[in-house]
């Protein structure tokens, strides 16, 4: 009776362990790998580099301190903000080539 015992812990363990195996995969490690990428993006923010904080505004670095950036966000607004709220930074080639998209039917002014 033993054998049939072990048998049956062995084949309720194996769905479980087969759970955690994929529950890593697809949960946990992508969240790491964004956690890391977002890390290095806030470790490559300097001065003068345009970035979006998680309230959504818009702003230019123009100072770095040990936990904040000083942010630009209007001609002479300056807010200090917490380098974890920001969310991401504009890239260079985006601001260049950001243009209105035509619209069918509207001539273009």
């Amino acid at each position: 009776m033993t054998g049939g015992a072990q048998g049956g812990l062995m084949g309720m363990l194996l769905p479980l362990a087969l759970f955690v195996v994929i529950f890593y995969f697809l949960i946990i490690r992508p969240q790491k790998k964004r956690q890391r990428q977002h890390q290095e993006m806030l470790a490559s923010i300097k001065r003068g580099d345009q970035v979006v904080t998680a309230g959504g505004f818009f702003g230019i670095v123009r100072e770095t301190k040990d936990d904040s950036y000083i942010l630009e966000i209007a001609d002479g607004v300056k807010a200090r903000i917490l380098k974890s709220s920001v969310q991401y930074k504009k890239s260079e080639e985006a601001g260049k080539k950001e243009e209105t998209p035509a619209v069918e039917g509207i001539p273009e002014a």
